[in-house]
């Protein structure tokens, strides 16, 4: 009898047991929507790309996918929800080169950029292109890095805001070439693309996304390609390395989860990434913008976020360059 109460008293306890385990520990991932939080307002690179991949990976999944824009202080406040909320997969960040490898290099973040999210996929990588006005003196690569220097202090850049890849790309300018062009941060991609129509900006480094619309109407020319040597990503422009020799800058956009999430559940959302990829429509948008659909292994993003913050580590420093 006392054996046949203890017996009981167990199975009471395991029972118990698998009723407090997470929701995720006991049914097929997933089973409901997943939220794809974007750090960012909407229209913007990253919010385009994010929609862009919505249906295809709702149609691998058999879920809804449902993309929220949380934007604000550089990415990092979508970011940080994604870095606290429950490790299950249902609740993962569009991220980017900004908040997943840059800002925590100039301010404390809520979040530690490698410890508190797990990579899951790279979806796009956009070479930064070095635009100018329509109007601009400059015709060629060779005689913009010309008159840069000798309108050193002068002639001013533009970004997407303090701290963001194009903010730090014309700083990376100014150290290669030792010369003092003025940034001006702007909030978001429009709002600068528009200071360009209007005369305010005499350069800036753009993605394909930010500058096809400015560059369609023929308010704004491409000079290069910001890599060491000429891509056919953005077929017919130079690269920056034939006259700025070691120039090479790229913005990565991609997928990351909660640090924790199960390794089961990590799979599947990199399948889905793949899966979206693949697709014939998603390709030739991708390419018409002057992005390259390109996923890769966790292992890959992981590596990428960490040459960029050794790269960009160094800019920061010697530019003294720090996050609002």
């Amino acid at each position: 009898m006392l054996n046949k109460r203890r017996n009981l008293v167990l199975a009471a306890g395991t029972l118990a047991l698998a009723a407090a385990l997470p929701a995720f520990a006991q049914e097929p991932f997933p089973s409901r929507p997943i939220r794809v939080v974007v750090p960012y307002a909407a229209g913007g690179t990253t919010d385009q790309l994010a929609r862009a991949i919505q249906k295809p990976m709702s149609d691998f999944l058999g879920q809804p996918i449902i993309i929220d824009n949380k934007p604000g202080a550089g990415g990092t406040i979508g970011t940080d929800i994604v870095a606290k909320a429950t490790p299950d997969g249902y609740t993962i960040v569009f991220g980017n080169s900004g908040p997943n490898a840059i800002v925590g290099l100039m301010r404390k973040t809520p979040y530690d950029m490698l410890k508190d999210l797990r990579p899951i996929s790279t979806v796009a990588i956009c070479p930064m292109i070095l635009t100018v006005p329509a109007d601009s003196p400059a015709k060629t690569l060779k005689e913009f890095v010309q008159l840069a220097k000798q309108k050193s202090g002068e002639w001013n850049f533009g970004s997407v805001g303090n701290g963001s890849l194009s903010h730090l790309t014309g700083e990376y300018l100014n150290t290669l070439l030792g010369t003092k062009l003025v940034h001006v941060p702007y909030a978001g991609g429009a709002p600068m693309m528009t200071a360009f129509a209007g005369g305010q900006l005499q350069m800036a480094f753009v993605t394909g996304l930010d500058g096809a619309a400015m560059v369609g109407s023929g308010k704004v020319r491409y000079l290069a390609v910001g890599t060491p040597e000429r891509t056919p990503v953005v077929p017919g422009l130079p690269a920056m390395g034939e006259e700025v020799p070691g120039f090479n800058t790229v913005a990565w956009f991609g997928i990351l989860a909660p640090a924790g999430i199960p390794d089961v559940v990590a799979n599947k959302l990199h399948a889905a990434v793949v899966h979206a990829l693949a697709q014939p429509d998603i390709k030739k948008m991708f390419t018409e913008r002057n992005v390259d659909p390109r996923p890769s292994t966790p292992k890959q993003l992981e590596d990428m976020i960490k040459g960029e913050m050794n790269q960009w580590g160094q800019v920061i420093k010697k530019q003294n360059i720090t996050a609002g």
